[in-house]
């Protein structure tokens, strides 16, 4: 697919920079920097779901154990 962006002189500048600086044409650098974007996206989503597993896990436990020590209440072994 071929398309067209759009860069102001300092994004073009930057841009040009980089692709002397890693001796890479732009159009790579471009598909790259596309690339890393959606990867980080992707590792950020993952990591609030794992905090959101960890939050819900600590908290089934927490009403785990609340539940276990009523229970327990009043009965002696």
């Amino acid at each position: 697919m071929v398309t067209t962006v759009r860069l102001d002189s300092e994004l073009e500048a930057i841009l040009n920079s980089l692709s002397k600086q890693f001796e890479k044409k732009r159009g790579e650098i471009i598909r790259e920097a596309i690339s890393f974007y959606a990867k980080a996206i992707e590792n950020r989503k993952k990591n609030r779901l794992h905090q959101a597993i960890e939050k819900t896990t600590s908290k089934d436990y927490e009403e785990y154990k609340l539940l276990e020590e009523s229970l327990n209440d009043g009965f002696t072994k």
